[in-house]
């Protein structure tokens, strides 16, 4: 493949990545009716990270990124939805742990990724993330894969949300074969599972990892159609959970449950300790995690209450 070739491609999924961005913004703005998202545009160098006064289309080749976190919310206590367009010269062999054979060449990365935090503790909070990776080396083919999913992480569960979370999973894998949907959903439950814990992180959803099986263009389309129905997904369970009333025992168990959330991202989460190690922008990276969170030592739930409820669904199951 050509440079030229390859530039029109990382162009083509920044312009995906792009519009996504602004979408799920607007979408998630009008859900929580009284805030909007600040943006925060930011140029990756060699040694700094440095704000930006346009947007990283045109960047240079260190990249950037727009950063957006709507805060204090009517609905969303903190909303952050991130894009970025980074790379180097040189991949780092600590962000190459699992493709040893891609240390030392040069790559860009682009994604958007999505962390929202509701304030009632009866709306889950979710993740989603859809990104793109390249690496190049002289005389030799691009090494491609794209990668990605949502999941969803209820404190007060209710069935019918996550089937609805699920058939929308089940739904938008089906025109890529029978196989996806079992095979991503069986995915994001080993991937998001607490070892230490002994439990997953919420109900799961999708998750896939360097995708490159089927051409670019279907590999792509898949992409695509995660990022496309993440709002399909999402802003129904928002529109029936967003005013159920709670009180102070349901706000400290969402803060305590959040903490798990911490925990995960800190310890497991592949793209965190990606873009930590490959010298990205730490507020972008980290603006994943809850605004307020609290650890207790040696909690542990009424039996039989709401809060010990949970724990079935911690789990993993065919939620359809």
């Amino acid at each position: 493949m050509t440079a030229s070739a390859s530039t029109s491609r990382l162009d083509q999924v920044a312009a995906f990545l792009g519009d996504l961005q602004d979408r799920i913004c607007a979408a998630l703005a009008a859900a929580d009716g009284t805030a909007s998202f600040a943006e925060d545009v930011w140029q990756r160098g060699a040694d700094t990270q440095t704000a930006a006064a346009s947007p990283p289309a045109g960047a240079p080749s260190l990249g950037g990124g727009r950063s957006r976190v709507l805060k204090n919310g009517a609905v969303f206590e903190q909303a952050g939805v991130g894009f970025s367009r980074v790379g180097g010269e040189h991949l780092p062999p600590a962000a190459s742990a699992h493709r040893p054979e891609l240390a030392g060449r040069a790559w860009t990365a682009l994604g958007v990724s999505l962390v929202v935090h509701p304030r009632n503790p009866y709306l889950p909070t979710t993740h989603m993330n859809v990104r793109y990776f390249e690496a190049r080396a002289e005389g030799q083919a691009p090494v491609w894969w794209f990668g990605g999913g949502f999941d969803l992480t209820p404190f007060y569960p209710f069935d019918e949300d996550a089937r609805h979370w699920h058939t929308v999973a089940r739904d938008l894998c089906a025109p890529f074969g029978a196989e996806v949907y079992p095979r991503y959903k069986q995915w994001c439950d080993d991937y998001f599972y607490l070892k230490h814990r002994g439990e997953t992180r919420g109900i799961g959803g999708l998750f896939f990892d360097d995708l490159n099986a089927w051409d670019f263009e279907r590999c792509f389309a898949f992409t695509r159609a995660v990022g496309d129905g993440f709002l399909d997904a999402y802003l129904p369970i928002v529109e029936r959970r967003k005013a159920t009333p709670y009180g102070e025992r349901e706000r400290e168990f969402q803060l305590y449950r959040r903490g798990r959330y911490v925990e995960f991202n800190l310890v497991f989460d592949r793209g965190t300790l990606f873009g930590l190690q490959s010298g990205g922008r730490t507020e972008s990276i980290l603006m994943s995690l809850p605004p307020r969170v609290r650890f207790e030592y040696g909690y542990v739930p009424e039996p039989g209450s709401a809060e010990a409820r949970l724990a079935e669904y911690l789990t993993p199951r065919d939620w359809l």
